[in-house]
């Protein structure tokens, strides 16, 4: 079985009473991005204004390909405050979780994680979400230097061409 493609790994913390700098300070790190709960954002492509329905705080980890999660799991916990009564009174009070994006090119590719990170995740009370990316049925080739047969597979596989007179 071939290595998941790519990996994406961000630590969030999230709540409605959450105070980013309170967290940065219990975490001893700077955030990526943080907001609190009522914060205003523009919307890039709309130009509309986002309302903050709760706070944020998160921590992105560096792009892994191919995927290396428990990599990106001890780079983001090696910025991170290490004591476990810290993480204890966070977790108690706002969610907290490592939401990963895994991005595959084929369709039978994996991944394992270990029981280190594993624990180090059940230490802190994060909980792992793992969102699965791969190519629709019709657009998977095998290799890359099939490209004008990808993009005609695509063409094949759009649903108005497929229909019968």
């Amino acid at each position: 079985m071939a290595r998941i493609a790519r990996s994406r790994a961000s630590l969030r913390v999230t709540g409605d009473a959450l105070i980013p700098d309170e967290i940065s300070k219990l975490l001893q790190c700077k955030p990526t991005a943080a907001y609190a709960k009522g914060d205003v954002r523009i919307g890039k492509v709309t130009g509309r204004k986002i309302v903050y329905p709760s706070g944020g705080w998160r921590l992105k980890a560096q792009l892994a390909e191919p995927e290396d999660l428990d990599g990106q799991i001890a780079e983001l916990l090696g910025k991170l405050n290490c004591d476990l009564s810290v993480w204890e009174r966070l977790s108690s009070r706002f969610r907290i979780d490592l939401f990963v994006g895994l991005f595959m090119e084929g369709s039978n590719e994996g991944m394992e994680i270990s029981a280190e990170s594993l624990k180090m995740l059940g230490d802190r009370g994060i909980v792992l979400g793992l969102d699965i990316y791969g190519l629709p049925r019709c657009q998977k080739m095998p290799n890359k230097a099939f490209k004008p047969l990808a993009m005609l597979a695509r063409t094949l596989c759009t649903p108005h061409l497929l229909r019968m007179p």
